[in-house]
């Protein structure tokens, strides 16, 4: 993926990673649009951070993904990227179907679902354009769980999979897949790690993805160094060991 001049579609960044790397590509000579469900949050957005276009867009919702892709497309008829960023993230107990079946399928429906609805919405327009990406997002929780979210873990490994998969498929095309594996990072995705000492500085991130996206535009991973213990534990033969540090804390600051 080349680092500047693209015109960059973001569901699901009004806040956290979402908007910082919304905000990073802005800055290095991107068009870019962010979705979000909240229209009073993507005016202000729009507001503080001119440049930038919005759309509301609800990923769980295949009427309201529809109706964002013609107005997206509409205005920015050479759009090339699109980042699959929209995710959710929820403690469970799965002692019994009551206290996690309704949670399950949230998570499934956000994060596996939405961004195959997405790509399903784009990618005719993608494979029309000379130079085009679409970017998903997993987990280095895709790769070592953490035992408090069951169906986030699982949600994380089928996006993993799925772009392994996709990649292969569209080979024959000018559409790369780009996988963003991001450890714990510092946002409000589950109460507590915004501050947790254990997740990374957001702004950190973001930086260390923008620089990696720079030196390696044919990566077909984004593996910041504070994943990389998670994303190789297996490979590395250290996996029973990673799986028990990582359960020993939490690192989302649980």
């Amino acid at each position: 993926m080349k680092i500047s001049g693209n015109t960059v579609f973001i569901p699901g960044a009004t806040s956290g990673i979402g908007l910082a790397l919304a905000l990073e590509l802005q800055g290095r000579g991107n068009t870019v649009i962010v979705g979000g469900r909240r229209a009073a949050l993507l005016e202000q957005i729009a507001a503080e951070h001119p440049g930038i276009d919005t759309v509301c867009i609800d990923t769980t919702d295949a009427e309201s993904i529809g109706a964002a892709t013609k107005k997206v497309l509409s205005r920015y008829p050479d759009l090339n990227v699109l980042v699959a960023m929209a995710g959710i993230m929820r403690i469970e107990d799965w002692h019994a179907p009551e206290t996690f079946l309704a949670s399950a399928e949230s998570v499934i429906t956000t994060n596996v679902l939405g961004p195959i609805r997405l790509i399903a919405a784009f990618i005719e327009h993608l494979r029309a354009q000379p130079d085009a990406t679409i970017m998903t997002v997993s987990s280095g929780l895709a790769f070592v769980p953490l035992k408090v979210t069951p169906s986030y873990n699982a949600s994380k490994a089928a996006i993993h999979m799925l772009s392994e998969s996709i990649r292969l498929q569209l080979a024959d095309t000018a559409v790369r897949v780009v996988e963003l594996v991001p450890p714990a990072v510092r946002t409000s995705l589950l109460p507590g790690q915004d501050s947790s000492e254990f997740a990374m500085p957001l702004n950190e991130f973001v930086a260390e993805v923008v620089a990696l996206l720079e030196s390696q535009p044919d990566a077909k991973e984004i593996q910041v160094e504070n994943v990389k213990f998670l994303r190789h534990a297996e490979a590395s033969g250290n996996y029973d060991q990673v799986v028990a540090v990582l359960n020993a804390f939490d690192p989302h600051g649980n």
